[in-house]
């Protein structure tokens, strides 16, 4: 708790306008100092070298005459023991002369070896070069001198470590007087700033309560009048939401929300549509059995639906569906409690190959996630898309009881649905939530049909996406590509005098978990996954339960498992991974390409790090019950959300939800949704 209560205090102080003014004024500071003391470094290292180059042009003309009659008579003086006289000055380094061919004739002892006759610049003007020597600058003079028939050059050498020294202490100096007048400057400004926003604040809080009162803003407040109606909006509006909210204040269940569109809505017809079907029957060995999907799409949206009533639209895809509706293709759901009714429709395996598996998940599911898969975009598929797509629409006109009814439609499979139910029901309410990602325009350019694409989505009245950085990229693609008028502060689309909201909507799941009713306690459930699995009953569980998709990072977190048991060989025989993937899309290479990696991979894993009594990975490939699911989560130490690109995973939410011990650790991926 102390941990917590801190990084809110550290977030609010973050967001305090006198912090952001101090971080901007220090960072201000920051770059002036970092700008103006290099100047300062660099201006008083050239005047100091400029220093010494005149001392040197002082030092060689005091010496010329006698070095120049020493060398032309080589006996009244001896050049070497002068030179050696010379250089005893401290900031002098060494002297030596050299003749016209490029020998060195005399030279001091201290003359770096590096320095010699060919590598000093030697013409008829006088040159200054600074060269390095032993992490050293040495500033190296060159002087013509004629001794009688002796023509040469006298080279002096000065250490300048002195002016690298000198330069140091002025950008040390600039820094520090920069550093105090900003900072005077800063405090300055920052107590007229205070005083001002004090000030400010008083005359605010008198306005707030003369408004309360009934009382016009007097002149001594003229300077707010602007935002004076606009803050009698905002009370009013409290007034209004607080008394309205006063009776809102409860737990929410399926019965408050029943309760609540009976109040608020009352005889509103629901109509939801969804490619998946919440209850799928399959006949096996002879009989007819009930399949829950694995989906977050079913998790987030049945218990609305149980609570709403209504109708669910969506395709039969299992083999006993059409034995279990009636005439009108209608069975009431969920079995054993009936509170709405679903209506199949039915798909040629032609038609689910093309907008199924062709157009929606080889097309808009690779475009969407950024999970480095090529879309494929075929004429054939899109054409598919728009029949079925119309299909649907269809089916919604014969359900719809009335010419208003509120229509959810979701995700990537209907892009083009919202419009064609407006053909047909121009007074409905149509919500339509996209759930998975939104790439940005220029991705989003690739697509062939994306104006298309735009123009059915903007047939709905709100249309939602999981986060605000989807509905941003929407809006981005909206403009680009759509002819429209946008409000940006709204978050609005008009196409054709007709305005779609686009908002962002986190979904949550079912609470309290109908498949935590019944669940054992959290050790009982744990014992029963390691008998399932044969496991050390000293062993750690980490879990995975995904659909087989390449945008849910399963090989990623298996390759991690290895890595980890690379890296610390003593969890061996310790920690088991147990990877539940439900096989999904399997008439798509890239998803049986997917199982086959991911089954080739915990076999090398497997045999790597396992014996023949322990296997790090154990991959469970079948699709897995809702108690299953929570079974598994409840015996898990550590359950790993590793999405690459997700709109939304809902696995994370379903992990913390089953854990009523509060035990465990969450791994989320931040690409998660």
């Amino acid at each position: 708790m102390p941990v917590q209560w801190t990084l809110r205090s550290a977030r609010r102080q973050v967001r305090n306008p006198l912090v952001i003014y101090a971080g901007l004024a220090l960072t201000g500071m920051a770059l002036i100092i970092l700008t103006v003391a290099p100047i300062a470094s660099k201006v008083v290292q050239r005047w100091s070298q400029r220093d010494v180059e005149l001392r040197s042009r002082l030092v060689f003309n005091s010496i010329r005459d006698q070095v120049a009659s020493g060398l032309a008579s080589k006996t009244d003086i001896n050049p070497i023991a002068y030179f050696n006289r010379i250089a005893e000055d401290e900031r002098l380094l060494a002297l030596g002369f050299c003749n016209e061919a490029g020998q060195l004739l005399h030279a001091t002892k201290r003359l770096p070896p590096k320095i010699d006759c060919a590598s000093v610049a030697r013409t008829k003007n006088d040159t200054f070069a600074t060269v390095f020597d032993a992490e050293r600058r040495l500033l190296v003079s060159a002087f013509p001198l004629s001794a009688g028939s002796e023509r040469g050059h006298l080279i002096i050498l000065h250490d300048l470590r002195f002016v690298d020294e000198r330069a140091a202490k002025a950008r040390l100096y600039a820094a520090t007087a920069l550093v105090g007048v900003m900072l005077g400057i800063g405090l300055l400004a920052a107590a007229i700033m205070l005083g001002a926003l004090r000030g400010w604040s008083q005359l605010v809080r008198s306005a707030i309560a003369d408004m309360r009162q009934g009382i016009e803003p007097t002149s001594r407040r003229a300077d707010l009048l602007p935002i004076t109606s606009e803050m009698r909006l905002l009370l009013r509006d409290f007034r209004t939401d607080r008394r309205e909210g006063d009776g809102l204040q409860v737990q929410w269940s399926p019965q408050t929300l029943h309760l609540l569109l009976e109040e608020r809505l009352p005889g509103t017809e629901v109509i939801a549509v969804s490619n998946r079907e919440p209850y799928i029957h399959n006949r096996n060995n002879g009989s007819i059995t009930l399949q829950i999907p694995a989906s977050g799409l079913f998790a987030a949206l049945e218990p609305v639906m149980r609570a709403c009533g209504g109708k669910w639209i969506a395709h039969g895809s299992g083999t006993a569906d059409r034995e279990t509706v009636d005439a009108r293709d209608h069975i009431r759901v969920p079995p054993g409690d009936p509170a709405y009714t679903l209506r199949r429709v039915w798909l040629s395996e032609e038609e689910q190959d093309g907008y199924y598996y062709g157009f929606a998940n080889e097309g808009l599911w690779p475009l969407c996630h950024i999970a480095f898969v090529r879309p494929t975009l075929r004429l054939e598929d899109w054409q598919q898309y728009v029949t079925i797509n119309r299909r649907f629409a269809d089916a919604i006109a014969e359900e719809a009881s009335r010419d208003n009814p509120i229509v959810l439609i979701h995700d990537y499979h209907f892009a083009l649905l919202p419009a064609m139910v407006r053909e047909h029901l121009p007074n409905a309410t149509i919500l339509t939530f996209w759930h998975i990602p939104w790439p940005n325009s220029e991705t989003f350019s690739i697509c062939p049909w994306r104006e298309e694409i735009m123009h059915g989505l903007l047939g709905s009245t709100i249309l939602g996406f999981h986060t605000q950085f989807h509905c941003n990229n929407f809006l981005e693609a909206t403009d680009r590509f759509v002819e429209s008028r946008i409000d940006r502060e709204q978050a609005s689309v008009t196409v054709a005098g007709r305005e779609t909201m686009i908002r962002p909507y986190p979904i949550s799941i079912e609470w309290p978990p109908s498949a935590l009713a019944g669940q054992p306690p959290v050790e009982q459930c744990r014992e029963a996954v390691k008998r399932r699995f044969a496991l050390s009953p000293t062993a750690r569980i980490a879990v995975g339960i995904e659909r087989f998709d390449y945008t849910k990072g399963i090989l990623d977190r298996m390759r991690a498992i290895d890595d980890l048991l690379r890296r610390q060989p003593s969890w061996k025989g310790r920690l088991v991974f147990i990877q539940a993937a439900a096989p999904t899309r399997g008439k798509l290479a890239a998803y049986s390409a997917l199982q086959i990696e991911a089954e080739r991979l915990a076999e090398e894993i497997n045999a790597r790090h396992g014996s023949a009594t322990y296997k790090p990975i154990v991959l469970v490939i079948r699709h897995h019950e809702p108690d299953e699911v929570f079974e598994l989560f409840r015996a898990a130490d550590v359950c790993v959300v590793s999405s690459l690109h997700d709109g939304m995973n809902l696995v994370a939410n379903e992990f913390v939800a089953s854990r009523d011990d509060e035990q465990g650790v969450l791994v989320l991926s931040t690409f998660a949704g």
